[in-house]
């Protein structure tokens, strides 16, 4: 009798050990599987998806075999990660435990919006509007409906977002991504103020904001934006107007037509520098790091006019018998491809 417990018992053990290698060896085969694609696809995981059900139906398109040895592996061996929601790169090549890999490591294919220096509130929310993988919330909203959501109430959105290139999975919401930018910069704008030079006439960051606004605008190579803020600065210490046209023809809004003439210089507005003292009362145009540094490390110099050439660079004038000169050889004389700054910023710079 006790011969014949050992016999079972060890048929027992037996038993055991070759169905925990035969689930073993399933198991292994099942992982090491290369998923069957023909070329590169995306697999959408929308909100609240089990992995159960999308291992089922990539097993029913063809793409993978055993999905029940891979739901079991993900359910004990991975302890049940809740799964990103977004889109994931499937490639050929890829095996079932890569597949699993990127799911649990939440590897989403990211997507850039690239926000631009120089443009204006508007433009900045047609590009949100015309990406499709955004979700959109704030359509039908008015700026000031849009900046209360935003938690600033009553503030105007000109300039107070930081144009970069914003990686995002499809089903942001387009107002999570204003909050970066805005967040962003905040956090530029608090870097650069704390190491501005001294002296300088700013009440506030954001007065320096709006001066790097006028200094974004006015030209797009780099070398000049510091001479550019030292001829603002010196203006506005001498009680000079600061006569940039980019502020009269942000004022103008949709009455602009691509000419500035001399009527329009004379009419008022709140953003007319050429009628007004000082800066505008709010930015023009999103603005990068570099004006807002320069805006807050003017050039030291004695110039008070500058004069676009044609080509994107700038003559600066001590005087305005200099100045006059500067424009009668190069704003009376334009050339065919005159413009005032390089691409794609192109802007009326005339003094």
């Amino acid at each position: 009798m006790k011969r014949i417990l050992i016999a079972l018992l060890l048929g027992t053990v037996l038993s055991t050990g070759l169905a925990l290698l035969l689930a073993s060896w399933r198991l292994q085969v099942a992982l090491e599987q290369p998923l069957v694609l023909e070329q590169e696809r995306l697999l959408e995981v929308p909100a609240g998806a089990a992995p159960g059900r999308l291992l089922n139906t990539l097993e029913e398109q063809g793409v993978l075999d055993q999905a029940l040895w891979l739901r079991l592996y993900w359910r004990f061996a991975l302890d049940s990660p809740a799964l990103h929601t977004g889109e994931y790169r499937l490639s050929p090549g890829l095996r079932a435990t890569d597949l699993l890999s990127l799911w649990q490591r939440g590897e989403v294919v990211q997507y850039s919006l690239t926000l631009i220096e120089g443009w204006n509130f508007r433009q900045l929310r047609a590009a949100l509007e015309a990406e499709p993988r955004l979700e959109q919330t704030l359509s039908g909203l008015d700026d000031a409906a849009l900046m209360a959501r935003l938690g600033l109430e009553g503030e105007h959105p000109e300039g107070r977002f930081f144009p970069d290139t914003y990686r995002f999975a499809p089903g942001m919401r387009d107002i999570d991504l204003l909050q970066l930018a805005r967040e962003r910069l905040d956090q530029v704008l608090e870097d650069e103020w704390a190491q501005r030079v001294e002296g300088l006439p700013y009440r506030t960051p954001y007065e320096a904001l709006i001066m790097a606004s006028l200094i974004e605008k006015e030209t797009g190579v780099a070398y000049e934006r510091a001479q550019i803020a030292g001829v603002f600065l010196r203006r506005l210490r001498l009680g000079m107007l600061l006569q940039t046209d980019p502020a009269v023809i942000y004022g103008m809004g949709e009455r602009f037509q691509g000419k500035l003439t001399r009527a329009d210089l004379r009419t008022p507005t709140p953003y007319n520098t050429y009628t007004n003292p000082g800066l505008p009362p709010t930015p023009i145009a999103l603005v990068g790091r570099e004006a807002i540094h320069a805006a807050l490390n003017p050039a030291d110099g004695d110039t008070l006019y500058f004069v676009a050439r044609g080509d994107g660079s700038h003559v600066f004038s001590r005087t305005l018998d200099e100045h006059n000169r500067a424009v009668r050889a190069y704003q009376l004389k334009r050339r065919a491809d005159y413009r005032s700054s390089p691409p794609p910023s192109v802007q009326e710079a005339a003094r």
